[in-house]
């Protein structure tokens, strides 16, 4: 796995070679850095939040439709009615935050194609879809919590270095509706 660090240190090494003005005659790749892994799996599929558009359309899109896909396992499995209101809050929410990513992307005059989710999302929606009735809620809630923190990181890195100005607005308008899914989820996982 590449660390962010080492990557953030390279391009930032990379960028101060060029102060003096005159552009680095020479292209150097980080991606050939590597340290040793750590046990500690990730919460998206990639460690970097994007800052161009297209990344983070598709960063976006993939985390919404996995939204709405876990959403539509759990209720139809989930006995809990604070569960499903959360879960039916994040199918309508999600789209509308879809919707407005679309808009902004438009708006920009670019091309937004069908999101695809990652291996890690694909991953843990297997998870829920395969939970029985017992112990849906709580695989359900615990990737919830994730997805959440890693939407959250995409949408607040794209608002302050994001690359299009209308989606920048998107994301900053994204930010506390996650952020309030965010407070919800702990209020109903601090109740099971």
């Amino acid at each position: 796995m590449k660390s962010p660090f080492v990557l953030t240190l390279a391009l930032a090494l990379a960028a101060c070679s060029g102060a003096d003005g005159n552009a680095p005659t020479e292209t150097t790749t980080v991606a050939d850095a590597t340290v040793p892994e750590a046990d500690v799996p990730p919460l998206t599929d990639a460690p970097t939040t994007p800052v161009d558009a297209a990344g983070y359309i598709a960063k976006a899109g993939a985390g919404d439709m996995w939204e709405i896909e876990s959403s539509k396992a759990l209720l139809a499995k989930s006995a809990n009615a604070d569960v499903k209101a959360f879960a039916q809050m994040m199918i309508d929410h999600h789209g509308k935050s879809t919707a407005k990513v679309e808009a902004a992307a438009e708006e920009a005059k670019i091309t937004v194609t069908p999101p695809k989710l990652g291996s890690a999302q694909q991953t843990t929606l297997n998870e829920i879809e395969a939970a029985d009735a017992a112990d849906i809620d709580a695989v359900y809630l615990g990737h919830q919590k994730s997805a959440h923190d890693a939407a959250l990181a995409l949408h607040q890195g794209y608002a302050s270095g994001g690359d299009t100005a209308s989606l920048k607005k998107a994301a900053r308008e994204i930010i506390p509706v996650v952020e309030a899914h965010r407070t919800e989820l702990s209020k109903i996982m601090s109740k099971s």
